[in-house]
């Protein structure tokens, strides 16, 4: 059985979606980064870069214990350990890969400030939620032409591109921007979140992240915004 050890984020659920997509056998080992929990030195052997989620598969390459970190690496290792969401054929693997970097170097990154800038700083900042929120609405745009030509972001099947995206892409309104704005959007959106092992994935974790929703303590802020990120391990 697969170790998981998670948070319900947005690169939480990527992994949630895929286990439950797959049907891998998996076990949820709640990494609380308000607690700063992601710091623990035994935490760190399986992710140095104190990011979760990461994995530990005991049944991993030559049937050996294998850990890995790093969200896109672990979505292509479980469609490569499955034989699913990932085409053999070197044009669709590309094309997938393509769109999985993109999610990866973009979407998440930029969305991930887009929250924080708009949502968490301690002061609002007007030139950085400026910035923030017009580039999410850019990514937006790209998701939209593309979801304009194709069913699903790496073509006619659902893949781990769109498995990755999806959870950073829900919601619109908290990056500031209408769904009503891109239709394409909208559509995918709709047709992904009515997956059964979607809204099962979605579901890890669940209660910790109402909890968050009731509000954030000054010490849960320090420790995933202040010093405490920076300090040498």
């Amino acid at each position: 059985m697969i170790d998981l050890y998670t948070w319900p984020t947005p690169n939480g659920h990527k992994v949630h979606i895929m286990l439950e997509e797959t049907g891998l056998p998996y076990r949820v080992i709640p990494i609380n980064i308000g607690k700063g929990e992601q710091f623990d030195p035994e935490f760190l052997k399986i992710s140095p870069n104190n990011k979760m989620p990461a994995m530990v598969d005991p049944d991993g390459p030559g049937g050996e214990s294998y850990s890995l970190f790093e969200s896109g690496a672990i979505l292509i290792y479980l469609a490569e350990k499955t034989g699913r969401f990932l085409p053999e054929d070197d044009r669709g693997r590309y094309t997938v890969l393509q769109w999985l970097m993109f999610q990866m170097g973009g979407v998440g990154p930029m969305f991930g400030q887009t929250h924080h800038f708009r949502h968490y700083a301690p002061e609002q900042i007007e030139y950085a939620v400026e910035r923030y929120t017009n580039e999410a609405g850019r990514l937006y745009s790209v998701i939209d032409r593309r979801l304009a030509e194709v069913p699903f972001l790496a073509g006619d099947e659902y893949t781990i591109a769109d498995i990755a995206t999806f959870p950073w892409a829900r919601d619109p309104a908290r990056k500031g921007h209408e769904v009503e704005d891109f239709p394409n959007l909208k559509r995918w959106l709709a047709e992904i979140e009515v997956r059964p092992a979607v809204q099962r994935g979605l579901e890890v974790l669940s209660d910790a992240r109402r909890d968050l929703a009731k509000g954030m303590s000054e010490d849960e802020r320090s420790v995933l915004f202040g010093d405490a990120q920076y300090e040498r391990r």
